[in-house]
Parts: structure tokens; C-alpha cells; sequence
């Protein structure tokens, strides 16, 4: 008898499991096709798109009474081009979809209060992507190509060198004729990875939120942050001073600000506990546990 109720409690257990496992199925089916939509709309654009991410480098050289112009190294280096392109805008265009289908998975299994909670997160995150890719795009680039641009020389004979008949102390011209490809492969680089930190203060709030993270234990690790920032810095920005100065700003101001983001969570939720008598203080806290930048919150309301 407890085997027939053991197989019966097995086989209503793997019912939800396969219908959501169908569901999964049906909305990556989804994400996919409309990613496929949008790569075909962004192939079919890919020349002013690429036009359009040209404009940092044309700039620069314009600057320098250069013509714009970028050459193709291999015969099917300009397709591949336009294939990357494509991928690049497919992605951009389809993304919201794809987030409204993660988001139609996801919101079933949470309350109410989790997606009143989790919905501002998943509205900040591309917001917040798009305006890392802006900094980079319009800052960052420019200065990063004025730097690179600047080992250029003009091919000159030395007037007195010439004089003498000694051609060998000619100074050797040296002009920039990039690869279509390789320009691209660095521009994307400089977007996403801008971008991607543009997401600290929207990835420690939401840490926050979840009781992960304090703003007490973020800034007792400033010291390692800024360490880490340094590196950072360091390896995604080019051997430029200027750039990842500013790269270090911005970073290192998005940090503050996320402690300061996650301290307001932190007074939010001691407000709501408060409200419902689920709060109080820990009599065992003091100011040495701050100072060793401890990460528990001094409440026991957390968990609520």
C-alpha cells in the first residue's frame, strides 16, 4: 500500500516538473526566434551601423588631417564584419523580449512583494547597460584612439642629415591603416565592458536587498575595492594614464554609490519590521564589530 502512495507522490511531483520544463522549452523557443528576427533586421543595416561606430576613430583622424578609412586584410573579413554586426543589433533589439520572457518564467514563482522587489532591478539593469555603453562610446573611445593615434609619425629626411648624403637617418613614416575587423573587436570591447560596469550599483543593490551584502561590510572592504578597481582599470582600458583615471572615477563613484544604495535598502527594511514589531537592536553589537567590517546587519528582523 505505501509503495502504490510512494509512486503516486513521485509521479504528481514530476507533473509540475515537466510543465515547467515545457514552459522553459516555449519561452526559449520565443527568445530565440525573435533573436533570430533581430539579427536579420541589424544585417540588414549593418553598413550605417558600422558607419555609426566609425565615428570615434574618423574623428580622431579628421582632428589629424587624415582621411577616414579602414582596409579588409582577408577576403572575407567584410563579411564576417556584418556577421558580428548582426549579432551585436540582434542582441540589442531582442533583448527586451528576451527579459519579458525571463521575466513571465520567473514571475509565477515569486510574491508579490519579491517582484514588487525585483522588477525595478530588471527595468535598471539595461538602463544602466546603456549608459556605461554611452560613456564609453562618446568619452572613453576618443581619448583611448587620440592616445594610440598619437604614435603616428610623418615619413621626413633630416634636412641636414640629407645633406651629407646620410638617407639612413631619415625619420621612418608611420600611419595608421587599421583593420575593419580589429577596430570593431576593440570598440565592442570598450562598450561591453563599460557597460557591464555600469551593472556594480544595480548587482550590490540587489545583493542588498536579498540581505547578501551590508553597507557596513562594503565600505570596511574600500581599501580592497579600490585595489581591485586599479586592476580593472588596468587591464580594460589601454596603456593611457587619462583613461583609466577616468575609468577609476567612475567605477569607484559607482561603488559609493551603491553603498549608499544599499544603506537606503537597509533603513527601508528596518521601517517596514519596525512597523510590524518583527525588530530589535543586538544588545551584543558594538563599535568594534563595525570596525572589523562585519557584514551582519545588528537585526535579527533580516530573515523576515
Amino acid at each position: 500500500m505505501s509503495t502504490e502512495t510512494d509512486t503516486s507522490e513521485i509521479e504528481d511531483s514530476a507533473a509540475p516538473l515537466i510543465e515547467h520544463l515545457k514552459e522553459l522549452r516555449s519561452r526559449l523557443i520565443k527568445s530565440v526566434i525573435a533573436f533570430l528576427i533581430g539579427m536579420v533586421i541589424a544585417f540588414s543595416f549593418w553598413n550605417p551601423i558600422f558607419n555609426f561606430l566609425t565615428q570615434p576613430i574618423c574623428g580622431a583622424l579628421t582632428e589629424r588631417g587624415q582621411d577616414c578609412g579602414l582596409i579588409l586584410i582577408k577576403l572575407q573579413e567584410g563579411f564576417f564584419v556584418a556577421i558580428r554586426i548582426s549579432l551585436l543589433g540582434g542582441l540589442v533589439l531582442s533583448f527586451p523580449y528576451i527579459a519579458y520572457q525571463m521575466w513571465r518564467f520567473v514571475a509565477p514563482g515569486l510574491y508579490r512583494q519579491e517582484k514588487n522587489a525585483f522588477l525595478p532591478f530588471l527595468i535598471a539593469s539595461p538602463v544602466m547597460f546603456l549608459l556605461g555603453a554611452a560613456f564609453a562610446f562618446y568619452v572613453v573611445i576618443p581619448l583611448a584612439f587620440n592616445f594610440f593615434l598619437g604614435f603616428q609619425q610623418t615619413g621626413l629626411a633630416d634636412p641636414s642629415a640629407a645633406a651629407e648624403g646620410a638617407n639612413d637617418l631619415a625619420k621612418v613614416g608611420i600611419t595608421f591603416q587599421g583593420s575593419v575587423a580589429e577596430y570593431l573587436a576593440l570598440t565592442t570591447k570598450f562598450i561591453v565592458a563599460f557597460g557591464l560596469c555600469f551593472q556594480l550599483p544595480v548587482l550590490l543593490t540587489l545583493m542588498g536587498k536579498a540581505g547578501l551584502v551590508s553597507a557596513r561590510g562594503l565600505a570596511a572592504v574600500r581599501k580592497y575595492a579600490v585595489v581591485a578597481i586599479l586592476v580593472l582599470a588596468a587591464i580594460v582600458t589601454p596603456p593611457d594614464v587619462i583613461t583609466q583615471l577616468i575609468l577609476f572615477s567612475v567605477v569607484y563613484g559607482l561603488y559609493e554609490i551603491s553603498i549608499w544604495l544599499v544603506r537606503g535598502v537597509e533603513k527601508r527594511r528596518e521601517e517596514r519590521l519596525r512597523a510590524e514589531g518583527l525588530w530589535f537592536e543586538d544588545d551584543d553589537f558594538d563599535e568594534d564589530d563595525e570596525e572589523e567590517g562585519g557584514n551582519g546587519e545588528g537585526e535579527s528582523g533580516a530573515s523576515a
